[in-house]
């Protein structure tokens, strides 16, 4: 038998997922449209609830400034270079920006 509370939680947390998946999807510039939205189809649903939180702190952010640290034009704030921010950044440079592997 399940709990109602982890139940609940649980749910909470599918709701915010499906929300994130759609706000990466539609930033405002494509480029940051396709980093976001490939990042969150392949891995937003495998994040802890601590992870979902730090995924939602970023994509706050404006999309020029999230884009420069992104592509390396400039550092990003201390703050902002935690291990989600370091997982985007990979799969960017694995996929490149159209989301499209390059071997």
């Amino acid at each position: 038998m399940t709990d109602p509370v982890d139940e609940a939680r649980e749910q909470a947390l599918e709701v915010r997922r499906k929300r994130l998946r759609f706000r990466s999807w539609h930033r405002g510039i494509k480029e940051m449209d396709l980093i976001l939205g490939h990042f969150a189809d392949r891995i937003l649903w495998h994040l802890t609830p601590d992870e979902v939180d730090e995924y939602e702190s970023l994509i706050e952010l404006e999309d020029t400034v999230l884009y420069n640290w992104i592509t390396g034009r400039e550092n990003p704030l201390p703050g902002y270079d935690t291990p989600i921010f370091r997982r985007i950044c990979e799969l960017k440079h694995m996929e490149g920006t159209a989301g499209r592997h390059v071997d």
